[in-house]
């Protein structure tokens, strides 16, 4: 660990952050550059918390929601939620974690006492939704600012910086023998995706299972599926470019969702529909697939997270006369102190070729073309990589 970082006691640190003042600028994002990378001051981490010095984080279309306005934040925001990094210095009531250790960053931080929480369901946990709605930390507070004035946390996180200060809650030890670049994903991609797939819809061994939206989440949702023993993988996006990368993690056939006859093929295809359906593309049409590509009795899970103003139409009676199950999935009902060690022990067994997702790897100045091929869907997952990783 750098030596300056490694003698931060209690003091405040400068870093830089990609700040969001706020949402709605018109796309290209390269030319109208939505994220101001700047200089900010890091308070101390509180008795609870805990100083990160990322290492790698993950652009997730959940960041380009923030920005296009779909997923409504309070502004100023520092953005970021997906990333790997190393602790720095811990507050008093952390003991677990030491400078050095290697942790993965997680988006929902679970109290461990909410009636969520205490089923077993982290990822929905109230006090955590709350305060990643507001923009503080778990505690309440807000350790970013700029010239004094307070700047919010993205989800309990801002990991588009280069120092992060985090509820212990908002992390997981993970072994160092990975590369980061790889680590960073499995924080959201891998635990959304694979996750919706084998803890959501339970996949059992021998099912059929199509998979829409093959964006880095949609992919992680691929890559479960063949991991957890589909007998069949569907793959179905609107950019047929991504036919090849579907192919390579394990598809055994991909459909261009923009063809009138998609529907009619994929049943064709599977003998009537799939028996689990995952929708991972964030638009009532991907959705309207995806219901419409399950045959009777079978499971269609959603992980995608479209603009709260859109509605879904179906026909309510087929729920019934056909034992449908529409299924939400959050975090891919995960409890990531015992998930994300699982993927990552899968993926050394070579189970989760997640490294095959990462299509670019770049420097946080380069954070709003980052964005712009998101927007456009020229990119799968790109991972900022950070000085000194």
């Amino acid at each position: 660990m750098d030596g300056a970082l490694s003698s931060i006691e209690e003091s405040d640190v400068n870093t830089r952050i990609a700040l969001l003042p706020e949402m709605g600028r018109p796309r290209p994002y390269d030319q109208s550059m939505p994220l101001h990378v700047v200089e900010a001051e890091l308070e101390a981490p509180g008795r609870h918390e805990v100083l990160v010095k990322i290492l790698a984080a993950g652009v997730c279309h959940s960041d380009l929601s923030v920005i296009n306005g779909d997923r409504p934040r309070p502004t100023p925001i520092a953005l970021g939620h997906e990333a790997v990094g190393e602790v720095v210095t811990t507050g008093s009531e952390v003991s677990d974690l030491k400078p050095g250790q290697r942790v993965s960053m997680v988006f929902v931080p679970s109290c461990g006492h909410c009636s969520c929480c205490a089923e077993g369901r982290p990822a929905l946990c109230e006090p955590g939704l709350k305060h990643n709605t507001e923009g503080t930390l778990l505690s309440g507070e807000t350790r970013i600012s700029i010239d004094g004035a307070p700047i919010l946390h993205h989800l309990g996180i801002s990991c588009f910086s280069d120092l992060a200060v985090c509820h212990r809650r908002s992390l997981v030890p993970i072994d160092s023998d990975l590369d980061p670049t790889v680590q960073a994903v499995f924080g959201c991609a891998v635990l959304t995706g694979c996750g919706a797939v084998l803890n959501t819809a339970k996949l059992h061994a021998g099912e059929r299972v199509a998979v829409i939206g093959l964006g880095g989440v949609g992919l992680a949702g691929l890559i479960g599926a063949v991991a957890g023993g589909a007998r069949q993988v569907i793959a179905i996006d609107a950019n047929p470019e991504k036919a090849d990368i579907a192919y390579e993690l394990g598809a055994d056939l991909f459909f261009d969702a923009r063809d009138d006859a998609c529907i009619a093929k994929v049943r064709e295809a599977t003998g009537g529909g799939v028996e689990l359906a995952a929708e991972f593309a964030g638009v009532m049409p991907a959705l309207e697939l995806a219901m419409e590509v399950t045959r009777r009795g079978g499971r269609t899970v959603t992980a995608a997270l479209p603009n709260p103003s859109d509605r879904l139409s179906l026909q309510a009676a087929r729920l019934v006369a056909e034992e449908r199950q529409l299924m939400g999935s959050y975090v891919g009902s995960c409890v990531p102190s015992r998930d994300i060690p699982n993927f990552i022990a899968l993926h050394q067994r070579g189970r989760l070729p997640v490294e095959k997702m990462i299509s670019h790897t770049l420097a946080l100045d380069d954070i709003n073309l980052a964005m712009e091929r998101l927007a456009r869907g020229d990119a799968i997952r790109q991972i900022i990589r950070f000085e000194g990783a």
